[in-house]
């Protein structure tokens, strides 16, 4: 027993249900399946509804995943999880958990990417809420389905499906600019293109306002928003309400701290790096302000001054000041005066990598083989340990194979992808390739930030999640193993990342929950026991 099980979000003991019968068994949250004790069986009326033998969540484990190994491809089998889950919750997380390791790529990245594209076709069962931007003033009335219990909503993740995992406009509510959906008669959002301007931000206020007042504690998590977007919603709400943009913060932090890792190894001082970025987008500027926020942080440098180390490649070449309208905010900061480069025909990745001479190249253009032969050669020739990140997703948009980097280089290059790839060998020294994922960072952020009931998402509170990250890197103890710690360890990476984010909101005087624990053990125990895990709980009946 924990000193912390009476916190209302201990993850332990019994569960309030309100649901009998078969309506039980259609709750994924609640359902059990066969699983349900027969105690449970005779409360809830659910004899004659389920087989007579109670089976263990391992038994049914052992069950869905032979079912789960039937399936042909790796787009069938996304397709049975996903069915698995709108089903029994805690037996998918459970069954996701055990087999973590071959399941991260189907569930996930890049083979998320082929189910999103194909969603209006392999459609069975709405999940979450769908806002339509033609019904602005429904927004209340479909977020107050999800309020039963209000206080039990503590994170929020939203989407407008405009850019996401590099297979761009999905479309939904909000519309699309894919002709492919608008075409397809089978296409489940709305059939007109998608909405800009002064209607737009209308809607995203309105949502966020509604969200705000329904759900006052939830941290809101933005995901796959446009390059137009991303930014300036999130400058604009950051200031006063608890959230996050995963492609802007996530990424930036995720390879911050690959970024770290390498450097240690590499033996560089981060206040001597030269950065090209290849693509300018939401990563790639959120990488950026993630590196000149760091710079910033561990020397006298002011964040302007910090940007200079930073060379940023978009559709136009390097970005100049004279690119003027062109460029967004978000690349402005890192836009180069015109001065510096006289010869504008060579604003191309393998001029400006002959020139600037960088120890990092990252990429996030979503151009397959961008890092050629002969830009990662000339990259070489003037760094011991190249440090290359080809990171767009899915696997077919990287910018370079990590064989390729890693025979190029002759074996000296430090290399994290945006996918997962199997170990490179070179004169018979095996090296482990770091998938720079998101996954690693963002739920122990969003972690702390709900359990301490963060007021913000301050910079520095980040800053804490990167150096948190980067201390769980294998490399610091072995070079030739990767960068990053591996998906498999997302819980405990998480539970360190939350405790350091947790006591940077202290320290800022960010929190609003009381009670936290100031020793390092307790406050470790008090985020542990608050960590839900998959496993059944006993239901207890709650009345409606």
């Amino acid at each position: 027993m924990s000193q912390f099980t009476h916190l209302p979000r201990a993850a332990k003991g019994p569960v309030e249900c309100a649901y009998e019968g078969a309506e039980l068994l259609h709750n994924s949250y609640f359902n059990k399946g066969s699983a349900f004790p027969n105690n449970e069986r005779q409360e809830f009326k659910l004899h004659g509804l389920l087989p007579p033998n109670v089976q263990t969540l391992d038994e049914q484990v052992a069950r869905a995943y032979q079912q789960y190994s039937s399936r042909p491809n790796n787009l069938a089998k996304n397709t049975f999880m996903a069915g698995l889950k709108m089903q029994n919750e805690v037996l998918y997380y459970k069954l996701t958990q055990t087999h973590l390791k071959e399941m991260f790529s189907v569930i996930y990245t890049p083979t998320e990417g082929d189910a999103i594209q194909n969603y209006s076709r392999i459609f069975r069962r709405p999940e979450g809420c769908f806002l339509n931007i033609n019904d602005r003033d429904r927004i209340e009335e479909s977020l107050s389905q999800f309020d039963d219990r209000a206080e039990d909503v503590d994170y929020i993740v939203v989407t407008d499906g405009e850019e996401i995992l590099g297979i761009g406009d999905q479309g939904a509510e909000v519309k699309s600019q894919n002709k492919r959906l608008l075409d397809d008669e089978l296409y489940l959002g709305l059939r007109r293109p998608r909405v800009r301007g002064k209607e737009y931000d209308s809607f995203v206020d309105k949502f966020v306002e509604t969200a705000r007042k329904r759900f006052p504690r939830a941290y809101i998590h933005f995901e796959d928003f446009g390059l137009h977007n991303a930014r300036r919603l999130l400058d604009k709400y950051r200031s006063h309400m608890p959230c996050f943009n995963d492609d802007i913060q996530g990424t930036g932090c995720v390879t911050l701290a690959a970024i770290i890792a390498a450097l240690h190894v590499s033996k560089i001082d981060i206040t001597e790096i030269r950065v090209v970025l290849f693509g300018s987008g939401s990563a790639g500027t959120g990488i950026a302000d993630q590196v000149t926020g760091a710079i910033a942080t561990e020397t006298p440098k002011t964040k302007e001054e910090a940007a200079k180390q930073i060379w940023c490649i978009d559709k136009p070449g390097l970005l100049l000041k004279s690119h003027g309208d062109k460029l967004t905010p978000a690349q402005i900061p890192f836009a180069r005066d015109d001065a510096e480069w006289p010869d504008k025909g060579q604003l191309d990745l393998l001029s400006v990598v002959r020139k600037v001479k960088p120890h990092i190249l990252i990429g996030t253009s979503t151009k397959p083989k961008a890092f050629t032969e002969e830009v990662v050669k000339e990259m070489a020739k003037h760094v011991d340990h190249p440090i290359i990140f080809p990171l767009s997703n899915p696997t077919r948009l990287h910018e370079a194979q990590p064989k390729d980097i890693n025979d190029w280089t002759e074996g000296r290059a430090l290399i994290a992808t945006g996918s997962p790839f199997p170990p490179v060998e070179y004169n018979g020294v095996k090296y482990e390739i770091a998938e720079c994922n998101n996954s690693t960072c963002f739920p122990g952020i969003g972690l702390g930030a709900v359990l301490s009931r963060a007021r913000l998402l301050s910079d520095k509170m980040l800053v804490a999640a990167v150096k948190a990250l980067a201390a769980q890197s294998p490399a610091l103890k072995d070079p030739n193993q990767p960068l990053l710690p591996d998906v498999i360890h997302v819980r405990e990476i998480s539970l360190h990342i939350a405790k350091a984010v947790i006591k940077c909101a202290v320290q800022e005087g960010l929190v609003q929950e009381e009670g936290i624990p100031t020793g390092d053990s307790d406050l470790e125990e008090w985020i542990r026991v608050q960590m839900w895990e998959p496993e059944y709980r006993p239901l207890v009946r709650r009345k409606r």
